[in-house]
């Protein structure tokens, strides 16, 4: 029995704080699917407020977020969503725009900076002209930050610039905020600031902020009123939910405040990692907990064994392809446990000799 755990795998296995555990157990509830849950009402109008947005309505989980956010925008069958190639809702959110919303997804290619170039977004709007033949663009979809590009953020420039764009071809703009606090946090802007230009936004509670369950859709009235509608058909009304929006509101409150340390704690790890003989990081692309580490052929070690090996000492990370790892970095990862983490990595990087690079030269006269 490993009597230490370091778990780096995602900022979702984050643990309620006995303070967390404290405030659900004292919320105030009812029945929110009868609109009548008095902590759910807080938790939605404190988050609105907070994202500068008319209204919002508490949601399970990201993807059903990002899910009733699309319907809504693209409430007819056959319509078009202008989405990154590498982003979360194309890639792991199970196709669910499509198989249950009829939406098309037309991607552009992500930057290494989780960006899209402006010039290909509006390349990729339909012509209206030719809506016998082809799907109705309705929407754009950024991700801030950008978690397979390990965390990257988008600026206020950029999104501006995209939902100027989305004005301009009148369609809207939404933004999977799954770490949006992080992306304010790491550019040091009001998060409302960041999402501005956005007709609606998706806020995950359980990620960086450590909530145990949830994400917030914030949109105007009427947007709002229709994600509501669209949450009891797939499932998501929930009835006494005050208990999870008492940890929402906790980690609001005292939580945010953390994602500084994390940031730090993150490009520590980096830096650490980088000085690792058969370890490459990119360790001026780490803004903010996410980043991803290489395993170079020279280290004589496979991805899985670097795992199972760091796993033996209480180390949890995700193996993400036969060379790369991805580390996450929350608020119950400390500076201490960074230090074990670097210490334990390298032992195991000593357990196999890192290969020495044959330097001799042949003559070929």
């Amino acid at each position: 029995m490993v009597a230490r755990k370091v778990d780096l795998r995602s900022d979702t296995v984050t643990k309620p704080t006995e303070e967390m555990r404290a405030a659900m157990a004292s919320a105030e509830v009812d029945d929110d699917v009868l609109g009548y849950d008095p902590t759910a009402q807080r938790l939605e109008k404190e988050v609105a407020r907070t994202m500068g947005k008319e209204a919002a309505v508490f949601v399970p989980s990201g993807t059903m977020g990002n899910l009733i956010s699309v319907l809504v925008h693209c409430d007819t069958r056959g319509s078009e969503v202008i989405l990154g190639d590498n982003s979360h809702i194309h890639v792991y959110e199970n196709g669910g725009i499509s198989t249950i919303g009829g939406v098309h997804p037309r991607t552009v290619k992500n930057n290494r900076d989780g960006t899209m170039d402006v010039d290909l977004i509006e390349a990729a709007i339909r012509d209206p002209r030719g809506a016998l033949f082809y799907p109705t663009t309705r929407l754009i979809c950024l991700e801030n930050s950008h978690a397979n590009s390990g965390g990257r953020c988008l600026s206020v420039e950029y999104t501006n610039r995209v939902g100027k764009l989305a004005k301009k071809h009148e369609v809207k703009l939404h933004i999977d905020g799954a770490r949006i606090f992080n992306a304010a946090t790491a550019l040091g802007v009001p998060v409302d600031r960041l999402v501005e230009a956005a007709d609606s936004v998706s806020v995950c509670v359980s990620k960086g902020l450590g909530a145990p369950v949830g994400s917030v859709i914030v949109g105007s009235v009427s947007f709002i009123t229709k994600a509501r509608a669209l949450r009891k058909t797939l499932g998501g009304g929930m009835r006494q939910i005050g208990i999870l929006c008492a940890a929402a509101l906790f980690a609001l409150k005292h939580n945010v405040s953390k994602l500084q340390g994390d940031h730090e704690n993150a490009q520590r790890l980096a830096d650490g990692l980088n000085k690792i003989k058969g370890i490459k990081v990119d360790v001026d692309s780490v803004e903010t907990n996410i980043f991803f580490f290489e395993i170079l052929r020279s280290a004589n070690i496979t991805t899985m064994k670097l795992c199972k090996k760091l796993e033996e000492h209480g180390i949890l990370v995700m193996p993400d392809g036969s060379s790369r790892i991805r580390i996450v970095i929350h608020h119950q990862i400390s500076e201490s446990d960074v230090q074990y983490t670097l210490s334990c990595i390298q032992q195991a990087i000593d357990t196999f000799p890192v290969e020495k690079q044959n330097t001799a030269t042949t003559n070929n006269a």
